[in-house]
């Protein structure tokens, strides 16, 4: 097992093996393609590696540095063959994986000190935020918690809706006001009721705007301060929400985030429905951010805790 020991069990790495299969496939036959009828790890083999780690959304600079690392093995091992590049790799990738800080390991638990746990969901339009926000708020139910979830996207009826519907089906609470209602009042209204329900968590989803990026920083910077007024050190993680389908779209959307407000968590959505899962790898290595959830499919238990070990595991696990 990886880092997370027990806490990363049969069930999750089969959901992770199932929901990274169509990456796997199209990371697979690229890596085949590129070192096909080759004995050894010479120049050609690193240059067709290189675009196959491009081509599997893996990105520039992350696919640079793995054969930049890969390159300084193969000289200091001498003979390096082809049957052998597969391992390197393996340790490779997974060598320039940042890892989360020790606490974010606990399985849904909270820091010391910190309840209400307060966590800022942001992201775009279409992601997966609501549905992320729905799984956490079971993950963390069933870990015994009890959860409160702010509905501050008020500018869309849609959102509001989408988050009752997930606080029924798990069976929390939800703060809402009206359409159009000032975000940060509905996020003051959650972290007050939290503290007086004494609620362990509480779950603040946001607008998913980025035409207008001054005023998305206006209104998030508005929320921090509003929430501060309860919980000086809150929130205490800002969770920004990542569609792992659209590739290098994700890494540019999180660039736009990273720039405008203080992420400190990555979550990583829509990974079964597309074989660019290799954006996971470029994400979590160019911003040193932790990528702290993945998720591998529709059912509400398909919100997996993120570890770097398991998953390199899994993309290069044969069938």
């Amino acid at each position: 097992m990886g880092i997370l020991g027990k806490l990363f069990g049969k069930k999750e790495k089969e959901s992770l093996d199932q929901g990274l299969q169509k990456t796997k496939e199209g990371f697979f036959s690229r890596i085949t393609k590129a070192i096909a009828g080759k004995s050894t790890v010479d120049e050609e083999v690193l240059d067709n590696l290189e675009e196959a780690l491009v081509s599997a959304d893996v990105g520039i600079e992350t696919t640079v540095q793995i054969i930049e690392r890969i390159e300084k093995r193969v000289k200091q091992d001498k003979y390096v063959n082809t049957a052998e590049l597969n391992n390197l790799l393996q340790q490779e990738i997974e060598a320039i994986l940042v890892d989360a800080p020790e606490q974010d390991y606990k399985d849904f638990e909270i820091p010391e000190g910190k309840k209400p746990y307060v966590i800022l969901v942001v992201g775009v339009n279409g992601v997966g935020k609501t549905t992320t926000i729905g799984k956490l708020a079971h993950n963390y139910k069933k870990a015994g918690k009890q959860v409160i979830l702010g509905a501050a996207d008020t500018f869309r009826a849609a959102a509001v809706d989408q988050l009752t519907i997930w606080s029924e089906r798990v069976g929390v609470s939800i703060v809402k006001q009206a359409m159009g209602s000032d975000p940060s009042a509905v996020a003051y209204d959650t972290v007050q009721s939290a503290i007086a329900k004494n609620a362990d968590v509480a779950i603040i989803d946001t607008a998913g705007r980025l035409h207008n990026k001054a005023h998305l920083m206006d209104e998030l910077s508005k929320i921090r301060r509003v929430i501060q007024k309860l919980i000086p050190q809150a929130p205490h993680e800002v969770m920004l929400v990542l569609d792992g389908s659209t590739g290098q779209n994700a890494v540019e959307q999180a660039k736009q985030f990273i720039a405008t407000t203080d992420v400190s968590a990555i979550s990583i959505t829509k990974l079964d429905g597309t074989a660019k899962g290799g954006v996971v790898l470029a994400i979590a290595n160019q911003f040193k951010i932790p990528v702290k959830y993945i998720g591998v499919g529709e059912k509400i238990d398909d919100l997996i805790i993120f570890d770097k070990h398991e998953f390199v595991d899994s993309l290069f696990k044969l069938g």
